[in-house]
């Protein structure tokens, strides 16, 4: 798998295939014999920049059916839970399979990812992206969350789900002894009840969270926060189990 890019910086994820585009083609044999940091010609003369992806450069150019879980979101989850390799997580519901990717690319070769998706035709895509990029440490399930959960011993639950509290009783029985539950929920209706679950159910350390991500403008003429911003997604809250 490789990515190229060309000269305007858009990106192309390719298969070892003849490939077109209005730039013109580059042919099977150049890009089948190329490693990342070449550069390719079309039989127009343009040039394209071989890349090995990484996790967000395959996200983002990869097949989905719904929106994702951001990076700034992403990367909350993983310092608040403490997220690292070897551990053992289960995230629901999939989508196309983004959130579990992320998860599986650092929790490593010792660790498991299980993700529960609902719906079927975006569990068939959630598998075919997580192959895609060749991690062998996750597994997808065409399951309902709400229904219980089969793994026990977990380090981490992730819910994105519209009630995630339906699924509160399930999370407790199958964390481990200071094990997280984390939840994304678009709504501050949502974490209100949420919240008293979590806590009616024994859960202890219950935030909330809301991440915002603004980029830095650089010119000639002076440096100010961008006009526009990766504001409001959704809403993060976070519990522990101890026994």
């Amino acid at each position: 798998m490789r990515i190229l890019m060309d000269e305007r910086g858009k990106k192309y994820m390719v298969k070892d295939q003849e490939f077109h585009t209005d730039f013109g083609y580059i042919t099977e044999e150049d890009i089948v014999n190329s490693k990342s940091g070449d550069t390719l010609k079309t039989h127009l003369g343009r040039e394209f920049k071989v890349i090995k992806p990484n996790i967000n450069d395959y996200i983002e150019l990869m097949e989905r059916k719904c929106s994702i879980i951001l990076p700034k979101d992403i990367g909350i989850i993983t310092a608040k839970t403490g997220l690292g390799s070897g551990f053992r997580v289960l995230d629901a519901g999939s989508g196309s399979g983004a959130t579990a990717m992320h998860f599986g690319n650092i929790v490593g070769n010792e660790g498991e990812v299980f993700s529960y998706e609902i719906r079927e035709d975006f569990a068939v895509i959630a598998e075919r992206n997580v192959k895609g990029f060749g991690l062998d440490n996750i597994q997808i399930k065409c399951k309902d969350v709400t229904e219980g959960i089969d793994e026990e011993d977990l380090d981490l639950v992730f819910l994105d789900l519209p009630k995630p509290w339906e699924a509160a009783e399930a999370t407790m029985d199958a964390l481990r002894h200071g094990g997280y539950i984390a939840t994304y929920t678009p709504f501050i209706e949502q974490i209100q009840v949420l919240q008293k679950v979590l806590r009616k159910v024994g859960f202890k350390e219950v935030e909330s969270f809301e991440c915002m991500f603004r980029g830095i403008e650089v010119t000639n003429k002076g440096t100010r926060p961008k006009t526009r911003m990766a504001g409001h997604t959704g809403y993060l809250s976070f519990a522990r189990k101890f026994k």
